[in-house]
């Protein structure tokens, strides 16, 4: 599971980080609004942890530009210092799903982000989008233009990272370590299964997402 962290404080933002990264997090952080506000809207989590009172973009207009964008499902739990009714009732009519209070213990935050997780996953599926690309991270279905594709267990390892960092690029070494681990193969064996996917997900349409970056690694973008 993916999470992005938007906290001003660096000493909380660094022991929001880690306690998260040992909970199995992947964690991505942003000290001020418009940071956080592009890496939302440019990148795909799984749920947003996000600070009031932010320079740039405060936490509320944040929440309420994602709202209003593709993002609008992702969920998000609040961070304040302020208790007040009404600062707790603007917080949920900006967007967010769960409210929380300074100071806090890391385990009750830990404890809402997995609630507030499985109460989003209720009747409804994960999904990554690119373009007119879906993948269902429950059924593990790709689509692209309603057409169903037929990507075998490495490719849906690489199609997942791939998409998950999009419109980034994705090196090499980091493809090869979410594969292998730390034993990757010859060198051939990621290019032979860059390939194999994307004879699956580019070869039968008009235009292609999966790019080379030479020299570097590889992106996946509807641009």
């Amino acid at each position: 599971m993916r999470l992005l962290l938007v906290e001003d404080n660096r000493d909380i933002l660094a022991n929001l980080a880690d306690y998260l990264a040992l909970k199995g997090y992947v964690v991505d952080c942003a000290q001020d609004g418009l940071t956080g506000l592009h890496l939302a809207a440019t990148q795909r989590y799984d749920l947003i942890v996000l600070d009031v009172m932010l320079p740039g973009v405060d936490g509320y207009a944040l929440c309420e530009r994602l709202r209003e964008t593709e993002r609008d499902q992702t969920p998000v739990i609040m961070l304040t210092a302020r208790d007040a009714l009404d600062d707790r009732l603007h917080g949920f009519r900006a967007g967010a799903d769960d409210y929380l209070t300074k100071p806090f213990a890391l385990s009750e935050l830990a404890a809402r982000i997995e609630a507030v997780l499985k109460r989003s996953r209720v009747g409804g599926r994960r999904q990554i989008v690119v373009g007119d690309l879906q993948y269902d991270l429950d059924t593990l279905e790709v689509r692209r233009g309603g057409q169903t594709l037929h990507v075998g267990p490495i490719g849906l390892k690489l199609l997942e990272v791939l998409m998950r960092k999009s419109p980034a690029v994705v090196r090499r070494e980091l493809l090869e370590t979410a594969l292998w681990g730390d034993s990757p193969p010859d060198s051939d064996s990621l290019r032979s299964h860059i390939h194999n996917l994307r004879q699956q997900v580019d070869k039968p349409f008009a235009s292609a997402l999966l790019h080379t970056v030479h020299g570097i690694g590889y992106r996946l973008t509807a641009d």
